[in-house]
């Protein structure tokens, strides 16, 4: 496989969200031969069928590159025990119509930070029944439900407290990407 192509989707819009500073430190760990594009969301008119004739151009933006990737990483907060209404309307437009979604057999991980001591648990469980609907593979086995507090981001790198293991989930992700895909 040349060089693998990872979609980040980030499901917070907050310009010092915690979870776009979890991104933007954990691609920092990607190997030789990976590389992350970040894809924009929040410009995203909401989701209706009357408009899946006549997409808006940001739509048409999102859904190429979601084709243009090898793998996806949403990366995603906890919004009322679920994902975040910005990222769900994300995942709607790149689905549609009916019959052309450009999710289909993308490999995806899902990781996400919270506050709160759970993490965001709950979000990445209703993330990954809505992904398993849209034939996405989704790596198993290496869940991040991480919590955040200081430390955990310095000068935009993972902090050494939580270096390794933020390492071992990214080379998972890219080891098993090469093998699905």
């Amino acid at each position: 496989m040349s060089q693998l192509q990872i979609a980040v989707v980030v499901g917070s819009l907050r310009k010092d969200s915690y979870n776009r500073q979890f991104a933007e430190a954990l691609v920092k760990l990607l190997p030789e031969g990976a590389k992350a594009s970040f894809v924009r969301i929040d410009d995203l008119p909401l989701y209706n069928q009357d408009d899946d004739a006549d997409q808006a151009p940001q739509v048409k933006r999102l859904r190429e590159e979601i084709k243009a990737a090898s793998a996806v990483l949403f990366v995603t907060p906890e919004y009322n025990r679920s994902m975040p209404g910005v990222l769900k309307n994300a995942i709607d437009h790149a689905s549609r119509p009916w019959g052309q979604s450009v999710w289909g057999g993308k490999p995806a991980a899902v990781v996400g930070v919270s506050v709160g001591a759970i993490g965001t648990a709950m979000a990445q469980q209703h993330l990954r029944n809505v992904l398993a609907y849209l034939d996405m593979p989704t790596l198993a086995g290496h869940e991040m439900f991480i919590h955040w507090k200081d430390g955990l981001v310095v000068d935009g790198e993972i902090g050494p407290a939580s270096k390794e293991f933020a390492q071992k989930f990214v080379d998972a992700f890219v080891a098993w990407v090469k093998q699905v895909g």
